[in-house]
This record gives C-alpha cells, sequence and structure tokens, in this order.
C-alpha cells in the first residue's frame, strides 16, 4: 500500500482556511454561514484526495520464483506481478525484509551487490532502457529514466547474482514497490511476497566395477568327420562391463588332437574346404557350412575382425574374438566351430581344450 504523503500544498489550503476564518469573525450570520459552508466543501475535497492516496490499489498476482533456495547460494530472482495503477513508472524496488510489514531488516546475508538484470522487464513500461542500481543494500532496484509507456498486463522482472540470506530454512519477504520518478522516493503501489531459503540434501551412493562373462556351452561335438562332409557346432558366452575401457575377450588352447596327430588350424581367415585339414572358429552366421549367429543383445560389443566375416574361420590361440570399447549392456556371441580332414588324416579320437578370457580395463 503506498504511504499517503501530506504535501505543501495541502498545508496552503489549511492555511487559507484557518486565515479566512479569522478574517470573517465579525461578519453577518448569513455571510458565516456561506462561508463555513464553502470551507467546508474544501476541506471535504482535501480529506478526499487524502483518502485517494491512502487506499492505492495493491500490486497482485505476487510470485518470485528463486534458481537455486540454497542458503548463500548466488542464483537468480524472478519477479511476476501485476500493477494496478497506470501510473507511468521510473523505477522499481524489491527490499528483502525479515518481517513482512514495520521496519526493515535485511536478512543476514542477503546481498544484491552483484546482481543484474537477466533480461529486461516485460510489461513494466519500455521495453528497452532499464538498468541495475546496486546502491542500496539489501534491495534489487531498477529504473528507467525518461520511460514514456504505461505498465501494462502482468509484469516480470528477473534478475541474476543475487545472494541469498545465510541462515537455512529461514523465511524472508520481498517487498515489491513502484515508483513514479527515477529516484525510489515517489511510491505508486506496494506488494510483498514470501520466499525461504533450504538446507541441502547430499545423497551418495558408489558403483563397484562389473563384468559379467558367462559360457553357456560345456562340450561342442563336431561329430564324425569325413572327406566329404564338414563337422560344425556352437557355443555360446554373453559379455558386459561398466568399465570406461570396456573388454576384450581371448581365446587360448590348441587344435584338435589325438595322441601326436592334429587337424590343422587355419592361421588366416579361410573359407571351410572339405577334404582339407582344418580347424577354425569365427562368431558369425554361416552359410558353408550353415551354422552359427550373428552378435545379438543389447550392448556396443561385437567380434573383432579376424572372426567377424561370415564363412571365413581362424584359429589362433591367444587371439582376441570379441571386444567392446567402452561400458557396455550385454552382449551374447554364438561362436561357429568347423572341422574338416584330409584323405591322409589318422583315424582317432580328436579333442582340445579352449579357454575363454574376458578382461575389463578399468
Amino acid at each position: 500500500m503506498s504511504q499517503s504523503i501530506v504535501t505543501p500544498k495541502h498545508m496552503l489550503y489549511y492555511s487559507i482556511i484557518l486565515n479566512s476564518m479569522k478574517e470573517h469573525k465579525s461578519l453577518s450570520p448569513s455571510r458565516s454561514i456561506r462561508l463555513a459552508v464553502a470551507l467546508g466543501l474544501v476541506s471535504l475535497l482535501i480529506l478526499q484526495i487524502l483518502m485517494a492516496k491512502v487506499q492505492a490499489a495493491v500490486i497482485t498476482g505476487r510470485t518470485l520464483t528463486i534458481g537455486s533456495s540454497v542458503a548463500s547460494a548466488s542464483t537468480s530472482y524472478t519477479f511476476t506481478f501485476t500493477v494496478p495503477s497506470a501510473t507511468v513508472l521510473a523505477s522499481f524496488e524489491a527490499a528483502a525484509c525479515t518481517t513482512a510489514s514495520g521496519a526493515c531488516t535485511t536478512p543476514a546475508g542477503f546481498t544484491s551487490a552483484t546482481s543484474t538484470l537477466s533480461a529486461q522487464p516485460t510489461n513494466l513500461g519500455d521495453a528497452t532502457g532499464w538498468t541495475v542500481n546496486t546502491g542500496t543494500a539489501g534491495s534489487l532496484r531498477i529504473k528507467k529514466t525518461g520511460n514514456v509507456a504505461a505498465p501494462a498486463g502482468s509484469q516480470t522482472v528477473a534478475f541474476s547474482g543475487v545472494t541469498n540470506p545465510s541462515a537455512t530454512n529461514s523465511t524472508f519477504f520481498m517487498r515489491l514497490t513502484t515508483y513514479s520518478d527515477d529516484a525510489w522516493t515517489t511510491a505508486v503501489d506496494t506488494g510483498n511476497v514470501a520466499s525461504s531459503t533450504a538446507g541441502q540434501i547430499t545423497v551418495t551412493a558408489s558403483v563397484g566395477e562389473t563384468l559379467t562373462f558367462t559360457l553357456a556351452s560345456a562340450t561342442v561335438a563336431l561329430g564324425t568327420l569325413t572327406t566329404a562332409t564338414t563337422g560344425s557346432g556352437t557355443s555360446t558366452m554373453t559379455a558386459a562391463t561398466n568399465s570406461a575401457s570396456g573388454y576384450v575377450v581371448t581365446i587360448n588352447g590348441s587344435t584338435l588332437t589325438s595322441g601326436v596327430d592334429t587337424i590343422t588350424a587355419l592361421a588366416a581367415q579361410t573359407a571351410s574346404t572339405v577334404g582339407n585339414s582344418q580347424f577354425g572358429i569365427n562368431l558369425k552366421a554361416n552359410t558353408t557350412p550353415s551354422v552359427g549367429s550373428n552378435v545379438s543383445g543389447t550392448g556396443s560389443g561385437t567380434a573383432t575382425a579376424n572372426y567377424g566375416t561370415a564363412d571365413q574361420f581362424r584359429f589362433v590361440t591367444g587371439d582376441s574374438v570379441a571386444s567392446a570399447s567402452g561400458p557396455t549392456n550385454s552382449n551374447t556371441y554364438t561362436v561357429s566351430y568347423i572341422g574338416n580332414i584330409a584323405g591322409i588324416t589318422l583315424s582317432g579320437s580328436y579333442s582340445t581344450v579352449l579357454t575363454y578370457i574376458a578382461t575389463a580395463t578399468f
């Protein structure tokens, strides 16, 4: 609510009335009555003027949005409100106080010393030219000297670089005042908005390093090998990790062996050819022979280049067969095995033990 002010003009009116009454004490009764009526009307007019000033409308629709409610935080203050008066305004103030009324005491820690306008005010008057004044401690102030546009609709004034009060979980009040001059002296309308600081809650959690690796098959049977057919089979494995550098899966072991006799391991990617001594693997869906599946799952793991071409097989112990370059969900790899023999391959029971090792880098 605006403050009522008895101006020099009002005092002059009262002086005229009193002097007139003194000068006309000796008038006739009828003239005295007429003078009294006239003076009464003047007094009533002055009273109405004063009452109009006292009953200035209150700013409505007042809200304050604070970017952070943490005590002592440097943050943004955005005021939205609606001024009831159509008076052209030249300055605006939001004073921080510990109470909603009475003498204003600035909350401890609150400062506007580094405040700036986040943007030009909306609907307060002219669209440009408003500037911040940080000369009054505890008050957010802006002005526009020579503003000519009247306020309209809902107003928004947004500040940055405002420091919250230092007490946690404490309520404070911003007293809003609009002024018709650019010196924050002639108030037009006012209103309060309450806000508060809040305590901080720190939530912590830890995540341990993980590497998941499983093999679904213990034995792969290639059947009875002949010079006219290719023996084939599959095994599966899954891998996942939260390692920033991902993982690598390597294969270790030897080729198919029976005593001192062996089936030749494919040292380079080679097509399966019946009638040749061959042992190899890949991690693809193949057509010759028809065996295997492509990598599946929601992870980012892939078969490595030496084992990632369909119908091309290889086996070199220590090779990496699958990898992921970063943290990844699970992938399922299907390893395809092929075995071929030549006409001179000696009979026997051939086997090997292969070990897959998954290594994550943390």
